[in-house]
């Protein structure tokens, strides 16, 4: 298993909660070569998901371009102190990781 995403929710002004996420990630492109001079395998991050109490908050779908570790920031209204965002994603290996934090 991957490592945790570190996720960083905070309730602003205006009742906006700003979401911040650090996903630990290879994200090979399927492009570049090995010392050896092999392909290296693709290998990333396609699709990502967050929900807020079980409401569904974003939707995205990445692609080989995205770096390594990627960070994604994203905000919605609704939020409260002490509510529960998860974050998901899903790779083209079928690997899976969720993760969840507390808005703040």
């Amino acid at each position: 298993m991957s490592d945790p995403m570190r996720i960083r929710a905070q309730l602003k002004d205006g009742g906006i909660t700003e979401v911040r996420v650090l996903m630990a990630h290879v994200m090979e492109t399927g492009q570049r070569k090995d010392s050896a001079g092999a392909t290296v395998p693709a290998h990333h991050i396609q699709s990502i998901s967050a929900t807020h109490n079980g409401k569904a908050v974003l939707s995205a779908q990445f692609g080989p371009a995205v770096s390594q570790n990627p960070v994604m920031n994203f905000s919605f209204k609704g939020g409260a102190k002490g509510d529960k965002v998860t974050v998901s994603w899903t790779d083209n290996k079928g690997g899976k990781r969720t993760d969840e934090a507390t808005i703040s």
